[in-house]
This record gives structure tokens, sequence and C-alpha cells, in this order.
């Protein structure tokens, strides 16, 4: 748990220290550690769309069967000689777990506005910690404390990526292509997914320079599995099929690698 060091007051912004089970600063602002490992420093309730306990239940059983495995190397790949490593909107912590298990010297911090993924990313890796924290709303670091960001389908704040981000630093930013699982938004009629192009995701810090692995092929999936992977995303708001049936699905990812 050694990556909570990292972290802020979100009061005050001075350093925060562990003592008998909480976090401190020296202005005696204290924040609990949950029994489970994880630090809420959200401030307040979460918003109504943070993934719920059954989210992240169906996220960590889809991705816990490796169907997802080529994305998590692309992006373990692009941090790759990184020591500190952060994940925002970080889930489950699936994608931080594979560049940890890739840096055996690293240590690495997930982010996330529910506490439901707090709560598993917390254990998604021995040298991982995991924090509620919102990264619109800023999060909860010293400038510069990163050598490598991930972010993973998840929502991106440009301002606050160079923030945190070292001199040397490196952003990994993983996006779905415009056909990326378009079999199953046409059989069951989900939310359309943007199709993040990676000059888009480039031309958001225009000074770095940019590299681009593009992740394609194809998943065959029972059922559960269809159910799973469309429960563990934002359709789970809107409507999951009761019992869909077997499909071949299109994964198509672009996985940008940003230097400053």
């Amino acid at each position: 748990m050694s990556a909570l060091g990292w972290l802020v007051c979100p009061r005050c912004g001075a350093p925060l220290s562990r003592r008998d089970g909480a976090l401190v600063c020296p202005a005696r602002h204290s924040f609990d550690i949950a029994r489970q490992g994880y630090v809420n420093l959200l401030g307040h309730a979460a918003p109504a769309n943070a993934d719920t306990p059954a989210m992240v239940a169906a996220r960590d059983r889809f991705l816990g069967g490796g169907h997802y495995a080529p994305i998590a190397a692309a992006v373990a790949r692009g941090a790759a000689g990184a020591r500190r490593i952060l994940e925002v909107g970080a889930g489950t912590g699936h994608y931080l777990a594979a560049a940890l298990d890739a840096a055996p010297d690293a240590e690495g911090l997930a982010t996330d506005v529910s506490p439901a993924a707090a709560r598993r990313a917390a254990r998604c890796h021995p040298r991982a910690a995991a924090v509620v924290a919102d990264t619109w709303a800023g999060l909860p670091l010293p400038d510069g404390a990163v050598d490598a960001l991930l972010c993973v389908f998840a929502p991106r704040n440009p301002a606050e990526f160079d923030r945190l981000l070292a001199p040397t630093g490196r952003l990994v930013v993983a996006v779905p292509a415009a056909e990326h699982l378009g079999e199953l938004r046409s059989r069951h009629g989900l939310l359309d997914v943007p199709g993040d192009k990676a000059a888009a995701i480039a031309a958001a810090w225009p000074a770095w320079s940019a590299d681009v692995e593009e992740v394609r092929y194809r998943l065959d999936l029972t059922g559960d599995q269809v159910a799973d992977l469309i429960a563990m995303g934002p359709n789970a708001f809107h409507t999951v099929p009761a019992a869909p049936e077997a499909a071949s699905v299109t994964v198509a990812v672009d996985v940008v690698t940003l230097r400053r």
C-alpha cells in the first residue's frame, strides 16, 4: 500500500501520512482506510453514474476470463519502464495490474469515483493501492507525481493529466475504434461507442509525440459472457438483455502512448 504515500490532502493539499488506520495531514484532516484497503477522498457521495457493485462484479468476471488480455498487454507495453503508475477511471484495476506485472520495480495507484470499484481495485495487485477520487474535480496527488498514467475506456482530462505526469512521463490511452463490439450494438440496441480515433487523441496533446498500437481480433463469447460484457459498462444503466445468445464479436481498440 505504499502508493498511498503519494497522496495529498484533498482539503488543504498537504502531504498525507498513514497513522492508526487512517491517512492524516499536518492540519489533522483524517481519512479512514477501509478494511478492504482503499481510501475515499471524494468528499461527497458518488455520482449517479458511478459503477455499481453489480457492474464491478460483471467486469471482474469478464476481464478475469482473459477476453481483453491483448488490450491489457498493449497498455502494459506503453507503460514499460515506469516506476510510478497511475490508472484513472480504473474500475477493477485490471489494466494497472497488467502494467505492474510487467514492471517488477513499479508501484501503482488506481482512482475511480465508484467505491465499489475502488474496493475491488485495492486488491488487484500486491503493489497497488486504490482511492475514490474524481478525475474532473482534480486528483489528490502533487504535480509530477507519476511517470505513467493509464486511461483505458475512461474520461480524459488533458490539463489534469499534464499536471500529474513527470517531465519524462508517458500517457497511455486506450479507446474503442468505430467497429468495436459493433455486432452487439446492432443486435441489442446498445449505446453507441464513440469512435475515438487515435488522431483525435494525439490532437489533444499536440506538443507530445504519439505511438499507436492497433489491437484487432475476434471474440467468440457464450451468452453469459455477452451478458457480462454488456453489464459491465454504461449499458447497465439502460438495458441488459435477460438471456443473450452466444456471439462472435469484433474487438477494435487503439492504444495510444504519448510522450512529452
